[in-house]
């Protein structure tokens, strides 16, 4: 039976607890935050119905969820929305809101629990018939088993965390030699991180392109998707940029993709909205990678193009609402890119730059969408994450979007600290980004000459094809060998 959302807790910070107060005043629902001292200042602290400090260390009060349920209690809250990252994949929160009577915005606890364990999943998903890549379907501890099993399946191989993601505990391994340090390597961060060093050995698929599909279903077997997402400029496994649609994915894979993903979604039983993660290879092969079972910081890419709400979406499913639509009814409309806005500078390996903002100048206009949750004046603390924005830009064609990238970065000026802004001007300047062209090493193999580049001449005017062709040209860099 449905139950009607009236009063929702968002158990979140930053511009995704700002998304969601967005949401809750177009649907009527009445918006409450928690939030640490260290983000008393917050712009979304002072645009929610309300908000309730917690007190504590500034990243543990967001997870400790007996708190935070507490207080959605004693404040006649009936729903919880967990946003991204901190309590949004865990199973006991989820299973804990629903003791408590409290309606959890997210999909059902046993799915959460599924694929947090990447080897679960894994196995789950072959069952069914979806293509995994070849490795191990049992967590591995053992250095000589680990080994053994790599060389069967053959190098390269991947080791991979089994109970994390975002790059942490991943490590790849060219040839034998390399294994053993690897292999100690990955299991000791997986530890740190996870809390369990468990890994699990993959064929390593090289350069290929990182395709996902947002899916949203609802509890009685309704299911569509709303497109894919290109989210192959990575650096070191953690996205950069996202783009919806993939500018040249084969129709035929895109097809093939969108049919797995709703069919193993369909299959599984699974309820609210998600993502499904796949690598397709210089072949065209697909292979299923993992799932997410939460909103995806690249949301606003497939919102722009698809037309769809998907974080009202996701509070209306919890409530127990029906797919309003069919899947032919979803029309898509041209391109959209999201530039992850973080507080680091790319040419001091990427170190995090806390401090205040000083003079802000925001981009706009026509096609342009700013995520962000930063003003003049605000510090930013040095407790989370880096990133402190998203910047979405849309047109009606590739070429349209990325002169619309082109012009947003532009406008787009933070002074008192450093941020990745210039590293995207270059990349959008990038030959074979402007062509479309590009996997998951694209970025890694560019940073070294982003940097090389800047320290020489970081006040001229770089923008001449690309990064190599630039060094090349100023007689810095020679061609060696085969290196094209």
């Amino acid at each position: 039976m449905a139950k009607k959302i009236t009063k929702l807790l968002i158990a979140n910070r930053g511009e995704i607890a700002l998304r969601i107060i967005r949401a809750c005043k177009e649907l009527g629902i009445f918006s409450v935050v928690v939030h640490s001292k260290a983000d008393s200042e917050g712009v979304w602290v002072k645009k929610a119905d309300q908000a309730i400090l917690m007190e504590g260390h500034p990243v543990e009060v967001y997870l400790d969820y007996e708190q935070i349920i507490k207080i959605a209690k004693s404040n006649k809250c009936n729903a919880i929305h967990p946003g991204y990252g901190f309590l949004s994949e865990s199973a006991d929160f989820a299973k804990a809101c629903e003791r408590s009577g409290l309606i959890f915005v997210g999909p059902k606890a046993e799915h959460i629990e599924l694929f947090g364990d990447k080897i679960a999943s894994k196995k789950a998903m072959k069952e069914i018939g979806v293509p995994v890549i070849e490795g191990t379907i049992e967590p591995i501890a053992d250095l000589d088993e680990a080994r053994a099993i790599a060389k069967e399946i053959g190098f390269p191989v991947i080791i991979k965390a089994a109970f994390g993601g975002g790059g942490r505990g991943m490590r790849i391994v060219e040839e034998e030699k390399q294994f053993a340090s690897l292999f100690e390597t990955a299991t000791q961060e997986a530890e740190k991180f996870f809390g369990n060093g468990d890994v699990f050995i993959e064929k390593y698929v090289k350069n290929p392109r990182h395709i996902e599909v947002q899916i949203i279903a609802d509890k009685y077997g309704n299911v569509v998707h709303l497109g894919e997402r290109d989210c192959s400029i990575q650096r070191r496994h953690q996205k950069v940029i996202e783009i919806a649609p993939s500018p040249r994915l084969n129709p035929h894979v895109r097809k093939e993709i969108f049919r797995i993903a709703q069919k193993s979604i369909y299959k599984l039983g699974y309820e609210s909205v998600g993502t499904l993660e796949f690598l397709v290879d210089e072949q065209d092969n697909i292979y299923f990678i993992e799932m997410n079972t939460r909103v995806q910081v690249e949301h606003p890419v497939t919102e722009i193009i698809s037309g769809v709400d998907i974080i009202q979406r996701m509070i209306q499913l919890a409530e127990g609402d029906t797919l309003h639509f069919l899947q032919e009814e979803i029309q898509f409309r041209g391109y959209a890119i999201e530039f992850r806005i973080n507080a680091e500078d790319p040419n001091n390996n990427f170190m995090p730059s806390f401090g205040t903002v000083q003079e802000y100048l925001t981009p706009g206009g026509p096609g342009v969408r700013l995520d962000t949750s930063i003003y003049s004046g605000y510090t930013i603390p040095p407790h989370y994450d880096s990133m402190v924005g998203k910047l979405i830009v849309w047109a009606l064609d590739w070429d349209g979007v990325v002169k619309k990238a082109r012009r947003a970065l532009d406008e787009y000026h933070i002074e008192g600290i450093t941020t990745n802004i210039p590293m995207h001007k270059e990349i959008v300047e990038d030959d074979d980004f402007k062509a479309g062209v590009f996997d998951t090493s694209f970025l890694d193999e560019r940073v070294e000459q982003y940097a090389m580049l800047n320290k020489i001449a970081p006040s001229e005017d770089k923008r001449t094809g690309s990064f190599m062709a630039r060094l090349i040209q100023k007689g810095l860099v020679t061609l060696k060998g085969d290196f094209t």
